[in-house]
């Protein structure tokens, strides 16, 4: 069904999907990551820099579902230098603090990369 394995990294850079209304990115970046979830198209990794770290902190809407996909093997990557930035290191929910050199070692072994 699905091209997706655990050679797949998926990265994002946003706090939703997409370039559009703040409220539409959320509600779509929601329902792709459910979809995973749901359909077990389960990536070996997705990578959280620039923006997209605001996805794993306290009061994100997408904290059920990422806890749902790491509890499934999926390995939730932060950027640290990124929630240094925004100050939000002490407010992570999901996932494991990490540098660039993790990011760029998961994309490295990563038979497909994809940015969204």
């Amino acid at each position: 069904m699905s091209d997706f394995n655990s050679d797949t990294v998926i990265l994002i850079t946003r706090n939703g999907m997409g370039d559009a209304d703040p409220a539409l990115q959320q509600k779509l970046i929601g329902i792709y990551l459910s979809l995973l979830d749901q359909n077990n198209l389960l990536p070996g990794a997705i990578c959280f820099y620039t923006e997209g770290v605001k996805l794993v902190v306290e009061g994100s809407p997408v904290l059920q579902t990422l806890t749902s996909l790491e509890k499934k093997g999926v390995h939730l990557l932060i950027c640290s230098t990124c929630l240094d930035y925004f100050q939000l290191a002490d407010k992570v929910q999901v996932g494991i603090k990490g540098g660039m050199t993790d990011i760029l070692e998961a994309q490295r072994r990563a038979s497909k990369v994809i940015s969204i």
